[in-house]
């Protein structure tokens, strides 16, 4: 596994989270927003619905076919992994052949290749792990030219690329912001002079335990942000969205799956149970789209991860996910929340979004 973790990108190791409580909320709606629309950003109010973060979990294809998309509407946009490491030059991982890290298969352009995600943004997280200096550079040039081509043959189809996703968690992916910076610059400096113009640039972090005051060190520069975002696993605390508003930048929360904590114990998170499946509504879901609502000048975008961890090998070792089941088709209490929450409320779907009216 470690030598894996050196070559080949591996979504959310083994991220922090806190406690799940349920609280009332009475935090008034934002003020209407003055500032500026970001690249791809909706008017205040609106929200996209982004799932992840395997084929197995999204669904919606002919040979994966017990996903979120063969039980709900399909999504905004789709969640996808990529790999700039390993040997082989001319290959990136994740994107063109259907690759598994013990988190499910992932193939990227099978989703640009289905008729049924004609209408769906495309999310990708670029993890950088150990290539940070080589990224900066431009060993992995070749790589990026790849990735660059592909981002064309999208076009006009949006994409949000998360470049070195959950920065600061520097216990799996060792980020420091020395390195961290100059990879992130010179990925964003390589396409733009490429001429690729269909992509938003996301900055995410962990989403838990790093203060305010330490995230301006790790933060590009506004000419290299469009998107700030965090990962939302129990309820983690709201830096980010404080952040963003400092900076004038909208919100993506990149990743989110019901995690139930407190300290260092975890508990049952297994959506396929009838009493947990109600806990996960009730508590976790409701505190969820509480923060998105509650934030609605600045949050804009939520990626849901749709997957059994519990059966995935990457996860059945990791105290944070080993107990989850985040599958909302496996409780029709939860289904039955869901599409009655998503399905209004200023939440965009595939069939209401026009990439045209979006600000460029």
């Amino acid at each position: 596994m470690k030598s894996i973790l050196k070559y080949i990108i591996l979504p959310l190791l083994f991220t922090s989270c806190i406690g799940c409580e349920n609280k009332e909320h009475d935090t008034p709606a934002p003020e209407p927003n003055e500032r500026e629309l970001s690249k791809y950003e909706p008017e205040d109010g609106k929200c996209f619905v982004f799932i992840g973060q395997d084929l197995g979990a999204v669904g919606g294809l002919e040979q994966y076919n017990e996903g979120y998309c063969d039980h709900f509407q399909t999504p905004a946009g789709i969640t996808v992994y990529l790999g700039l490491g390993g040997s082989d030059t001319d290959k990136v991982s994740g994107l063109y052949d259907i690759d598994n890290w013990g988190s499910g298969d992932c193939c990227a352009n099978l989703y640009p290749q289905s008729e049924r995600f004609n209408n769906s943004m495309i999310a990708v997280g670029l993890a950088i792990v150990g290539n940070e200096t080589d990224i900066a550079s431009g060993k992995y040039d070749r790589k990026l030219d790849i990735i660059g081509e592909w981002f064309k043959k999208l076009a006009p189809r949006p994409v949000f690329l998360r470049i070195g996703y959950e920065f600061d968690g520097t216990d799996w992916n060792h980020y420091v912001p020395e390195t961290y910076i100059p990879a992130y610059k010179h990925i964003k400096d390589h396409f733009d002079a490429a001429g690729i113009h269909n992509v938003a640039y996301v900055w995410q972090s962990k989403g838990d335990g790093t203060p305010l005051s330490d995230m301006q060190k790790w933060y590009p520069g506004d000419e290299y942000v469009d998107w700030c975002a965090y990962s939302y696993f129990g309820q983690p605390d709201q830096v980010m969205i404080e952040f963003a508003r400092m900076k004038g930048k909208p919100v993506f929360i990149a990743e989110s799956t019901p995690v139930f904590q407190k300290g260092q114990t975890y508990f049952d998170a297994d959506i396929k149970k009838p009493e947990i499946a109600r806990k996960i509504w009730d508590e976790w879901f409701t505190k969820f789209f509480s923060v998105i609502e509650e934030n609605s000048d600045v949050v804009k975008a939520f990626s849901y991860i749709n997957v059994e961890w519990l059966s995935q090998p990457m996860w059945i070792v990791n105290v944070t996910f080993q107990q989850c089941d985040s599958r909302i088709q496996q409780s029709e209490y939860v289904s039955n929340h869901w599409k009655e929450k998503v399905s209004g409320n200023g939440y965009i779907h595939a069939a209401e979004l026009d990439w045209s009216k979006l600000p460029q």
